[in-house]
């Protein structure tokens, strides 16, 4: 993103900022510190029904429920002008501020949880996805960055996890276990390794999730209730293990049945669970494309395994 600002008049200036469309609030902070608590921001956003909002807020707090809508031009600086917009190089919020002198140098930028926006009547904002600070020159136009509080990483770590664990390891073990059982033990303990590997890894990865869900204060109902299914399905399969019959055992095929059919229900539902969770944290599509290109070589290997078995 990108910060335009001009003095209009002695007291007032016009500003206009820029960032990527990711049907997610941006805002702008000026902060008498540094700090984001006790800081006057700008925020705007376009909602589903295309309707453009700009309003004014008062950080009184890091929690969501201490940021309040400014009600007064003594609670704060006047923010007036505003308008937003949005267009092929992204959403573009418009607006002026009547201070007395030059704004704080001190600019704090934020960006919100993809598709959680404010709704009246209060327009509480959700926890930012990813903040930074930076102390700007308003004569040079030059700006130094002074830190910032970032949950994008842990964004990554989440969607990293869950897609090597769940639908990377996994299939890979279950790869082994179907075409490898010539190589009797190499094929059992490979697919042991590879399971429980990615089981770890899926289990970390559902955690961040939780994790995100709490800080951002993010609606991802379905994302949440598919992964949750996931993790269920992964923890009986491996419970399973505990309880297998004998070789010998009547109950043994149905116990198989459960055991192959229930990963094959994972892998399909931890597969479309991660590229659904790609659009919902905007990832983008170098996310798609890799994941794609990896879903594609290990179909691709499977193939080929299975037609040598067949044929």
């Amino acid at each position: 993103g990108y910060l335009q600002y001009q003095q209009a008049f002695p007291n007032v200036w016009n500003f206009v900022l820029s960032a990527p469309n990711a049907n997610a609030y941006i805002g702008i902070g000026f902060s008498p510190d540094g700090n984001m608590v006790g800081s006057d921001a700008v925020v705007g956003w376009v909602g589903s029904d295309g309707i453009g909002n700009v309003k004014a807020y008062y950080l009184g707090g890091q929690a969501p429920s201490s940021v309040t809508l400014l009600q007064s031009t003594n609670q704060g600086f006047q923010v007036g002008n505003s308008s937003v917009g949005s267009d092929s190089q992204g959403l573009h919020v418009a607006f002026q501020i009547t201070a007395a002198g030059t704004p704080s140098k001190n600019v704090i930028y934020a960006v919100g949880t993809t598709g959680t926006l404010p709704s009246g009547p209060n327009y509480q904002l959700s926890q930012h996805l990813d903040r930074i600070n930076t102390v700007l020159n308003y004569s040079t136009g030059q700006f130094q960055q002074s830190g910032g509080n970032s949950y994008s990483g842990l964004l990554q770590a989440h969607g990293l996890l869950n897609l090597l664990g769940w639908t990377i390891l996994l299939p890979i073990g279950a790869v082994a276990a179907r075409y490898f059982r010539e190589w009797d033990p190499l094929w059992y303990y490979s697919h042991m390794a590879f399971q429980l590997s990615g089981f770890l890894l899926g289990v970390s990865g559902v955690i961040s999730g939780f994790v995100l869900e709490d800080r951002l204060n993010a609606s991802v109902g379905k994302h949440k209730a598919i992964g949750i299914i996931v993790l269920v399905i992964g923890i009986l399969q491996a419970t399973a293990l505990l309880i297998r019959p004998e070789k010998g055992s009547k109950s043994r095929k149905y116990w198989n049945l459960f055991h192959q059919n229930g990963g094959r229900v994972l892998i399909l539902l931890a597969v479309s669970n991660v590229f659904y969770g790609i659009n919902l944290g905007g990832a983008g599509r170098s996310w798609n494309v890799g994941f794609s290109v990896a879903l594609a070589v290990l179909f691709g290997i499977s193939l080929v395994l299975e037609l040598r078995m067949w044929f």
